[in-house]
């Protein structure tokens, strides 16, 4: 099954959190922070959303930080996905 967002939404997929700490200290599960990074997996087509043209500036593959509790978590086929409004994502990283 695949997802196909609408207008301005975004299916996001969660960057694993880091399991060392920079000074090689192994985290467990509960040790660990909610990933703030996201992998871009599927982009809507934008168009007019809420009465405004929404060009879509991000594109499959980009890494995003987006709001820590924003989008909705789906699970598809055993995978979990987040779907945002394209302006809930903070900044694209380079």
């Amino acid at each position: 099954m695949k997802l196909k967002p609408l207008a301005d939404r975004v299916v996001l997929k969660l960057v694993e959190a880091e399991e060392k700490t920079k000074s090689g200290i192994i985290l467990t599960g509960s040790a660990k922070e909610k990933p703030e990074v996201a992998e871009v997996i599927e982009v809507g087509p934008g168009g007019l959303v809420d009465g405004k043209e929404v060009t879509m500036t991000v594109k499959v593959g980009d890494k995003v930080i987006t709001s820590k509790y924003s989008g909705t978590e789906v699970k598809i086929d055993g995978e979990e996905y987040t779907i945002v409004r394209q302006s809930d994502i903070l900044a694209i990283v380079e």
